[in-house]
């Protein structure tokens, strides 16, 4: 559980160091590895990126009819999300 905090909190504090949106060719940017090691792989990583609405990472999840916004979960089902500023 202190793993996680830890990883948490260093994606907070990475997370700052990227301006979401900040990819090109309308890509997300890439996301910081603490995020990226808490994140279920089965999730699509290239497309997640940080909304700045409520602080959480969220990805497009390809169905067979539409395309989802869906919030990037830990491994054990927890959204990912960072400290709000202020």
């Amino acid at each position: 559980m202190r793993n996680l905090a830890l990883a948490l909190c260093a994606a907070a504090i990475v997370s700052g160091c990227v301006a979401p949106g900040a990819g090109t060719d309308d890509r997300p940017a890439p996301l910081p590895e603490a995020v990226v090691a808490l994140a279920d792989p089965a999730q699509d990583l290239a497309s997640a990126r940080l909304l700045p609405e409520d602080s959480c990472y969220w990805y497009d999840h390809v169905g067979p009819v539409e395309t989802t916004t869906l919030p990037l979960l830990t491994r054990d089902g927890r959204p990912i999300c960072t400290a709000k500023p202020g």
